[in-house]
């Protein structure tokens, strides 16, 4: 994070936790309460950046990940995986394009990895990878009224999930969610600039929050525990736009497409609620058997933590589902926003 901006933060009245992300604003019980239905804006330092410049940048990733990145340009984003050979997921990011470099945004506890075995496969392609979380800031606005916000602070804003304006030295991303969701990017003075405007009418909320957005919206997150975990379709990429079944060779490809034309999916994701704590990695079990585990999870404004979590089909459409054990807390399951078939 950009010392000026932690310090603008910070008299604002943010709070951090211990690894740099903001958790928030002094009542993190009151910003849960309120983003269900209100207006919020979030610091995005929490995701990291790695950059991609030069000639060969769009030839090299289209190599490397499972969606089009042909199809990524000043006005359209993307969701897209990077797996093993296996078809096992290594990192999920949003990728998007800002002047002429390429950006994909992931958790930061997996950006050295990805980024040093992104690296390993350049050779002689003429593209640079670099960490770029600090390049610009970046902030998150969600709520049912999100766009005027933000068209009041900005202008021209992007009018569906996928797509990108840039306005006045910014980068505006609309993200997939319940309500309105976008993420804003630019340099350190235009951010301060947009947040004090959005300031006047939505709630300032760490971290936490915008996880539960992201749970909302059925988006899952590749971190370390869950690394090489899953093939895409399992966490729903393919209901998402997260993958090309059209582009060509990349690696894994042989079994993501395996899995779409010839597979029978035995493995979803699906939103839950717990009463009680849980955290990505968590063993989740059915008919005392171990059937998935937690892919993301964070509090919930009514008490115990919402989870997107990675189960046996059969399992779910049994609705027996338990935390931890095979005794422990029973799943209660939410609706996601989209179909997981035709």
């Amino acid at each position: 994070m950009k010392p000026e901006w932690k310090d603008f933060l910070t008299d604002a009245g943010a709070e951090f936790a211990a690894d740099g992300r903001v958790e928030s604003f002094g009542n993190p019980n009151r910003e849960l309460q309120v983003s269900p239905a209100g207006e919020v804006i979030c610091d995005l330092s929490h995701l990291g950046l790695i950059s991609a410049h030069g000639e060969d940048a769009k030839a090299f990733l289209q190599g490397q990940f499972c969606n089009d990145i042909h199809h990524v340009d000043a006005q359209h984003s993307q969701l897209s995986a990077y797996h093993t050979a296996k078809g096992r997921m290594l990192a999920l990011m949003r990728i998007f394009q800002r002047d002429q470099g390429l950006y994909m945004e992931l958790p930061r506890d997996i950006l050295e990895d990805t980024l040093k075995r992104l690296r390993m496969f350049v050779l002689r392609s003429k593209v640079t990878l670099d960490d770029a979380s600090d390049a610009f800031v970046r902030i998150g606005l969600a709520g049912p009224k999100a766009a005027d916000r933000l068209h009041a602070a900005v202008g021209p804003f992007p009018s569906d999930p996928g797509k990108v304006v840039q306005v006045n030295d910014l980068t505006v991303l609309r993200l997939p969610g319940v309500h309105p969701r976008f993420e804003i990017c630019g340099e350190l003075g235009d951010i301060k600039r947009v947040w004090n405007d959005l300031n006047v009418d939505c709630a300032p909320v760490g971290a936490p929050v915008w996880k539960l957005l992201n749970i909302r919206a059925g988006v899952p997150v590749i971190y370390a525990v869950n690394r090489e975990a899953y093939v895409a379709q399992m966490a729903n990429l393919d209901r998402l736009g997260g993958i090309s079944f059209t582009k060509g060779c990349y690696t894994g490809q042989e079994i993501v497409a395996r899995m779409h034309y010839l597979g029978q999916l035995k493995q979803r994701m699906f939103a839950a609620v717990v009463n009680s704590d849980a955290k990505p990695g968590d063993e989740l079990f059915a008919d005392q058997q171990p059937t998935g585990k937690v892919i993301e999870a964070a509090a919930y404004p009514e008490g115990g933590t919402a989870v997107l979590a990675v189960m046996r089909v059969a399992a779910h459409d049994a609705g027996d589902v338990r935390l931890g054990a095979p005794n422990g807390p029973v799943l209660r399951f939410l609706d996601l926003p989209y179909a997981l078939s035709d």
